[in-house]
């Protein structure tokens, strides 16, 4: 009998670090995923400053440059990588096993101590501003940025701030506000750290111990808005020069947490609408009336700390643009009002599970999967019942939660391409 996952993780306190651990029957290759809380003031707009300082943790620390840093890295195959998401600052690693002891003190020493070097900064700026301006030039990214402007308040975490308002704060941000930040909000605050391939509980727990023993935990505490406050449905269109193809986001807040029991219905639900090849929407708008290459939709930017949104992107030529976004909306309309199928549902669910064993088959994937339940609070164990939670889903609880939350009169609709703008309601 296969043991559960839940039986296989081991979880251990190593100093101010939940440690987990899943040995599994590779080559010596271990992967880690981890992350702690930094909570950044969203409505301040702190989020760019931590992206900018999480840019600076690889390029050297106190006690070794960025070259010596990679070399060290290098010369024993591993990997380290750090990412800003939201409240945490995440990252990411891959080694040998013989190589636990030299790579898991650097990632601590990367966390805790960055070289901070201004010629460096100046790079990791120029980095930034790279980005922030290849989203200036981007349809989708400029159409997701405004819908959530018009669903949220700046103090929640899925809210977007304009690139052109970006490029001017990054501007205008130091050294100083980076070393402060890194201050203000780097410790071992909730900090987890998640190892799994060919290691074993008892070899790095006082590896980790050792590394992260005297980290602090910083005195930030969140600052966040955890519910939407949409604005009156309407549609704007954002002009980006010389995209003739048009992204087209429609969306709606939906006032859910990731743990409410409407979650995974809802989820199925709207997976059947629009998650993959074989979905509603691409059945219809796309195969049968060839307005489109490509449709889908979701459920974006729900936590088991704030509320998301539902939300449809399309892409649409200029001389389709009003007959597509008809098109979206009546299939919409007949989902809500009609409901799905058994055929459907059961299609997706085998379609969903199947997906889910398949991100479990690596250990990137597992250990992706298993940082993520545990930061949501429910633990190793979810990878087990996850499954289980979608086998368990009727037709009856899809079409009640899809009718509840769903709502194609509260659409807000988002065109951004090579169109004038128009005024608000046109």
């Amino acid at each position: 009998m296969t043991r559960t996952f839940a039986e296989r993780v081991v979880e251990v306190e190593a100093g101010p670090c939940r440690l987990y651990v899943l040995p599994m029957p590779v080559e010596q290759v271990v992967t880690l995923r981890g992350s702690f809380r930094t909570w950044p003031d969203f409505a301040a707009g702190e989020t760019l400053l931590q992206r900018l300082t999480v840019a600076m943790l690889d390029r050297g620390t106190r006690r070794r440059d960025r070259f010596e840093l990679a070399r060290l890295l290098e010369d024993r195959g591993a990997h380290l990588s750090f990412t800003s998401k939201g409240s945490r600052i995440e990252f990411a690693g891959r080694m040998l096993r013989r190589h636990m002891a030299d790579v898991l003190p650097l990632l601590a020493e990367q966390l805790r101590e960055p070289r901070f070097d201004p010629e460096e900064f100046e790079k990791a700026r120029l980095h930034v501003q790279a980005q922030l301006q290849q989203q200036l030039e981007q349809t989708s990214a400029r159409a997701h940025i405004a819908l959530s402007q018009r669903l949220y308040p700046p103090a929640h975490p899925n809210y977007r701030r304009d690139p052109e308002a970006e490029l001017e704060r990054l501007a205008t941000l130091t050294l100083e506000d980076v070393k402060a930040y890194h201050a203000a909000h780097f410790g071992a605050n909730e900090l987890i750290l998640v190892l799994v391939g060919n290691v074993q509980p008892e070899a790095a727990e006082p590896l980790v111990r050792e590394a992260f023993a005297d980290w602090p935990p910083h005195a930030a505490t969140p600052r966040l808005a955890a519910e939407a406050t949409p604005q009156s449905p309407d549609r704007v269109q954002i002009h980006v020069p010389d995209r003739q193809n048009l992204d087209v986001l429609m969306g709606h807040a939906v006032p859910l947490r990731r743990q409410h029991p409407d979650y995974i219905p809802l989820y199925v639900g709207t997976y059947i609408l629009g998650g993959n090849f074989s979905a509603r929407l691409m059945a219809t708008v796309r195969d049968e009336q060839g307005l489109t290459y490509g449709i889908h939709a979701a459920l974006e930017g729900i936590s088991t700390e704030h509320d998301g949104h539902f939300e449809i992107e399309v892409t649409l030529s200029q001389d389709r643009l009003e007959e597509g976004i008809a098109a979206t909306l009546a299939q919409v309309r007949r989902f809500v009002e009609e409901g799905v199928t058994e055929e459907e549902l059961a299609e997706k669910k085998d379609t969903l599970t199947g997906l889910f064993q398949t991100g479990l088959s690596t250990t990137a994937g597992l250990a992706t999967a298993l940082l993520i339940n545990i930061e949501r609070g429910f633990g190793p164990g979810y990878l087990d019942r996850y499954p289980e939670e979608i086998r368990a889903v009727t037709r009856p609880q899809v079409n009640e939660v899809v009718q509840r939350y769903l709502n194609p009169e509260a659409l807000h609709t988002v065109v951004a391409g090579s169109v004038e703008t128009v005024p608000s309601g046109s």
